[in-house]
């Protein structure tokens, strides 16, 4: 098996060091350098062969959300997860407007921090439950415009809770008993008819607009 490639980005040493630790045991990745703020993560961006970057939010002299923007100009297909603690869920939509994947608490556990290297490494999406609850209870006061509501078909909108829970095009395809041409087809509609640019937009606009159900998420 080829090891998944991870660079950490974050200023707190002791963090790094068992979030390395972690790692080290897992099966399918490793860690291939670390960075104390997105400075420093840029710099040696260029030169480090990658899959994933575990991203902080808040760091000094460049934080999560402004590496995250320079490094996908660097490499846009670099697939970019944000490390969060409670109380930083107001940065989290422009994490994820900057090109996040997705984003851990950083006291999630290593079983979902396997699942969640395994997912977005990939390129897909992952989002802790506890912080995509909070995400969604956010906007749940605000009344969506009916009028500019897209017409979603009930095929859509499973594949739509799929994504939002983290699944793998496979995944998804293995759940609904299609296949996956069919549901790239169904990724394909629904960012055209929500006019997003791609699966994170998605996101974010269904989430504000409360086109994804948020008991069949949580």
């Amino acid at each position: 098996m080829t090891k998944k490639k991870i660079i950490i980005v974050d200023d707190h040493e002791i963090f790094r060091k068992g979030l390395r630790l972690i790692i080290s045991k897992f099966d399918h990745s490793v860690i291939v350098a670390e960075a104390t703020n997105g400075q420093d993560f840029l710099d040696l961006l260029p030169s480090t062969e990658c899959d994933l970057v575990l991203m902080d939010i808040q760091m000094p002299e460049m934080n999560g959300i402004d590496a995250t923007k320079k490094a996908l100009e660097i490499k846009p297909n670099l697939n970019i997860v944000a490390l969060s603690m409670y109380g930083e869920e107001k940065y989290l939509e422009s994490m994820l407007e900057a090109g996040a994947k997705g984003f851990l608490l950083k006291n999630i556990d290593k079983d979902k921090l396997y699942k969640a290297i395994d997912v977005t490494s990939s390129g897909n999406n992952y989002f802790s439950d506890e912080l995509l609850t909070f995400f969604t209870k956010k906007y749940l006061s605000k009344p969506k415009n009916s009028e500019l509501e897209p017409k979603l078909t009930e095929r859509e909108l499973e594949v739509l809770t799929l994504i939002a829970k983290g699944k793998t095009d496979k995944e998804i395809a293995d759940a609904l008993f299609i296949s996956e041409r069919t549901v790239n087809g169904h990724r394909a509609n629904l960012i055209s008819k929500t006019g997003s640019k791609n699966t994170v937009n998605l996101l974010v606009y269904s989430i504000k607009n409360k086109l994804i159900d948020l008991d069949k998420i949580s």
